[in-house]
């Protein structure tokens, strides 16, 4: 049987098959009555959308859709957003599809009302503070991805092109009012998404659990995360239209980024810079650097992780954990090797000090430097 249920953290969630029916009251509930509904090129002309946009306008919402988005959304991408945005005179976002179109809609839904350029809000220190609260646009996320849980995040992923690097934009008031997770938008899916979304879930639980930082209610979620992950991602792999691993993947992904709270770490430091110099598959990244962080954050996580290993009914504690992750990245072709991804003659040194300004660095259980982190990278080529 797939779940049904109606959630409440970290925000309003209508979890179900079938869902997508409920996007108008979604969009009641959020106070949006002229929505954009933003979402990727690839999505942009299949059924599941067309539906969604049949549903928007027979409830008398309109069917407006920005669809110019790259894999990894860019300040440009953002810019054309706003600009459809005002053009329309919409009142709120509708964010569909997987990280790069939610995380777009999200940032659409901030910089809309805004006066300051987009990179003045990046994640460091109070710079959220510099936003017109109030300007503010509601957003109604639906992922169509069970990876990001960018559906239960307060920030969207940007790359800026002219440094080449992924900023993070926060702001507490970009979390969705409302979420709509239908484990039926997810079927479609092909095996190698499936594969790279799933290992991002299981990425964000696996740092999240790790990070030196206290927050045991996150510590929980991720212990979780990691179980659904273990248990579903090769089921919904191996047969995509398998509803209950579909629906149980999706609550993997909103338990790791409501989990990663607590910190990130290596994994994501490493694949920030690669995935903004060389445009590789996000998960998928995270998945092929995960062993070798493993390794690397064994003196601090030796006790955490042989904890998890036994909740996991993993045998071997430490070892047999790392030897359950490269088999399991095996088992859904993931490249082993940065090299097989298909990165070729990187700049270690750009890579190296792109990482450390990764704001993902201070959850790391073991302090990174350029000479840890350069031979991080050198062993995953």
């Amino acid at each position: 049987m797939s779940p049904v249920a109606n959630w409440s953290y970290p925000t309003a969630i209508r979890f179900g098959a079938g869902r997508i029916s409920e996007i108008a009251e979604a969009c009641a509930v959020a106070g949006i009555s002229r929505p954009l509904l933003v979402t990727d090129k690839g999505l942009a002309g299949l059924e599941i959308a067309t539906r969604t946009l049949d549903l928007m306008e027979a409830a008398g919402l309109g069917r407006a859709m920005f669809s110019d988005v790259d894999p990894n959304p860019t300040g440009a991408n953002v810019e054309a957003g706003v600009a459809a945005y005002r053009a329309g005179g919409h009142d709120g976002v509708i964010a569909f599809g997987g990280g790069s179109g939610l995380d777009l809609g999200k940032v659409v839904a901030f910089q809309a009302g805004q006066t300051r350029p987009l990179w003045d809000f990046e994640d460091i220190g109070d710079w959220w503070t510099r936003a017109d609260a109030a300007a503010i646009a509601p957003v109604v996320a639906v992922p169509t991805t069970a990876g990001t849980g960018s559906e239960v995040g307060r920030a969207g992923v940007i790359t800026n092109e002219e440094a080449a690097e992924k900023k993070i934009i926060f702001h507490p008031k970009m979390l969705p009012v409302q979420v709509i997770c239908d484990p039926e938008l997810t079927v479609g899916m092909p095996p190698a998404i499936t594969a790279g979304t799933g290992m991002d879930a299981f990425a964000h639980c696996l740092e999240a659990y790790c990070s030196p930082h206290y927050h045991p209610m996150s510590q929980g979620m991720a212990l979780e995360g990691m179980r659904l992950v273990k248990e579903y991602l090769p089921r919904a792999y191996a047969e995509g239209a398998d509803l209950e691993a579909r629906a149980h993947m999706m609550s993997a992904a909103a338990i790791g980024a409501t989990a990663f709270q607590k910190g990130l770490g290596a994994i994501h430091a490493l694949s920030h810079p690669i995935g903004a110099h060389h445009h590789t598959h996000h998960g998928t990244t995270n998945a092929v650097c995960m062993v070798e962080v493993l390794k690397f954050n064994r003196p601090a996580t030796e006790e955490v992780i042989s904890r998890a290993a036994a909740y996991l009914g993993i045998d071997g504690g430490y070892d047999g954990f790392m030897a359950f992750v490269a088999d399991l990245n095996a088992t859904l072709g993931i490249p082993a090797t940065l090299t097989a991804l298909g990165v070729t003659d990187p700049d270690l040194d750009r890579l190296t000090a792109d990482a450390l300004r990764d704001p993902s660095v201070g959850g790391n259980p073991v302090e990174m430097t350029a000479e840890n982190t350069r031979a991080l990278f050198e062993a995953l080529m």
